[in-house]
């Protein structure tokens, strides 16, 4: 049996549909269990990937685990799982673990400390480091439905938004291939975009172009601090100092995984028009 954790999370959400079709045997963890939608024949377990104490009863006779970051129990959820017998976790890190400050960086540093506390474990290990979700569109939702300018600090910071269906089918491909287990894949989508540009392909996609405000970082952080808190703010901040005009590098892995390439940022932004519109 595998055992999706983050159970409500547009991957997991994804990789269940993809294992169901296949038949294949699944338990899907959540910290908040009862806030699940799954299919009735699915079984559900309550997993606070912050709680240790949740840990034994997720993954009591559980072979495979996908696993989404989370670094300050990650000892804990190793000795469970070693407890139980699990022979191989999918660990959904991030890109960020590459940057130059990764121990540093708050965005970085949970994925960084979730891959050091499974470099020693006895089962094998496959991680996933995708970079920027295209679903982070949906942030500029509101202000875009509402006719009003994005707030960017750094418009031309480039980034490689992936398709979490893409993310979901290279854990698929880890979880139901043997062959391909053990490795570090570094995740992108099919090109790098500048915020602007992205909002550019928004209104593109919208019918209508949507407009950027080019404000300082000490603004932004203002305007987001109810949303974010003020270290993770700065985090972010200095990512998008560092790819400010800087276009990062592009990868082949999900076609390595999945054997087809990767989607694009406008395929999402057509498949979810109306997040912007309705």
């Amino acid at each position: 049996m595998i055992l999706v954790t983050g159970g409500r999370g547009a991957v997991a959400t994804n990789l269940l549909d993809l294992l169901q079709a296949d038949g294949l045997a699944v338990r899907v963890g959540s910290a908040h269990p009862e806030r699940l939608h799954v299919p009735a024949d699915v079984s559900t377990v309550a997993c606070d990937l912050t709680d240790p104490t949740t840990f034994p009863a997720a993954l009591a006779e559980i072979t495979s685990v996908f696993l989404y970051a989370e670094g300050t129990t990650i000892s804990e959820f190793v000795t469970a799982a070693t407890e139980a017998g699990v022979e191989h976790i999918v660990l959904l890190s991030s890109s960020s673990v590459l940057d130059p400050d990764a121990a540093t960086n708050p965005v970085a540093k949970s994925h960084l400390d979730a891959e050091l506390g499974l470099a020693d474990a006895p089962m094998t290990v496959s991680v996933l480091r995708p970079g920027a979700f295209a679903g982070n569109a949906r942030s500029w939702a509101w202000a875009i439905k509402a006719h009003q300018p994005i707030s960017l600090p750094y418009p031309n910071a480039y980034g490689d938004p992936i398709h979490e269906l893409d993310i979901a089918e290279a854990a698929y491909a880890l979880l139901t291939r043997p062959d391909a287990r053990g490795g570090r894949y570094h995740l992108t989508g099919p090109e790098t975009l500048t915020f602007t540009e992205q909002l550019d392909r928004v209104g593109q996609v919208i019918g209508r172009a949507v407009a950027v405000d080019h404000v300082t970082p000490e603004a932004w952080k203002q305007q987001m601090a109810e949303y974010i808190p003020a270290h993770f703010a700065d985090g972010l901040l200095a990512y998008w100092r560092r790819c400010d005009g800087v276009p990062g590098p592009i990868t082949d892995d999900v076609s390595t995984l999945t054997g087809r390439p990767a989607r694009s940022f406008t395929s999402w932004l057509e498949e979810n028009a109306a997040v912007f519109t309705a």
